[in-house]
C-alpha cells in the first residue's frame, strides 16, 4: 500500500464505523496463526489516548496485524513513545503515523484545570507544552494532537522515506475522525 492508500483505508474503515453495531476486522484464528508464523505487518501506527472510549481499532473497523497501537493519557509522544513509532516504521513497515487526539480529553482537561499531581503531572507537564495559553477545551484537544505530530515529524523527518504522520481528532460522540 502506498501512503494515500493507508489514509483512505483509515478514512474508509472510520466510515463503516458510523454505522456499525460490531467490528468486522479479522480477528480469525487464521489470522492469529498467520501472524504467529510470519509475524505482523502493520501499516499505520495510531498513537491515542488511553481513554476507555477511544479504541482505535474499532474506530478504524480493523483487525489483528494491521494497526500498531500505542496507548497513552492524553496522546501524549515522549522518548518511550517515539522508540515505540521508530521500531514499527522502521522494522515493520508502517508508512503513517496517526496522532489521534480526542473531545472531551480528561488529560487535556486536567492540563487546563491545573497541572495535575503526583505522576499525572508527567502527562500535563507535555500537554501544557502542546496547548500554551489556550483555555477552549476543544481547541485544546486539537493543539495537542496536532503538537504530537510534529514532535513525531521533527524526530522521524519530512522527507519521502519518512512516514506520513497526520493529527486526528476522534469525537467521542458521533464517533467520526476528523482529519487536521
Amino acid at each position: 500500500m502506498t501512503k494515500d492508500e493507508v489514509i483512505a483505508r483509515l478514512k474508509e474503515g472510520n466510515k463503516r464505523y458510523l454505522t456499525a453495531t460490531a467490528n468486522d476486522g479479522d480477528v480469525s484464528d487464521a489470522i492469529r496463526k498467520d501472524t504467529m508464523e510470519n509475524g505482523q505487518h502493520p501499516y499505520a501506527v495510531v498513537v491515542a489516548c488511553s481513554d476507555s472510549r477511544v479504541v482505535p481499532e474499532d474506530i478504524f473497523m480493523t483487525g489483528i496485524g494491521e494497526l500498531f497501537t500505542i496507548r497513552v493519557a492524553g496522546n501524549v509522544i515522549t522518548d518511550t513513545q517515539l522508540g515505540s513509532i521508530e521500531y514499527a516504521c522502521g522494522h515493520l513497515g508502517c508508512l503513517v503515523v496517526v496522532i489521534l487526539g480526542h473531545t472531551n480529553c480528561g488529560a487535556v482537561g486536567a492540563a487546563l484545570s491545573g497541572d495535575g499531581e503526583d505522576h499525572v503531572k508527567s502527562l500535563t507537564d507535555y500537554i501544557h507544552l502542546a496547548i500554551g495559553n489556550e483555555k477552549d477545551y476543544d481547541k485544546a484537544c486539537c493543539l495537542n494532537a496536532e503538537a504530537g505530530a510534529k514532535i513525531v515529524k521533527d524526530a522521524l523527518g519530512k522527507g519521502d522515506d519518512a512516514p506520513l504522520t497526520v493529527a486526528a481528532m476522534y469525537d467521542i460522540k458521533t464517533g467520526e475522525v476528523r482529519w487536521l
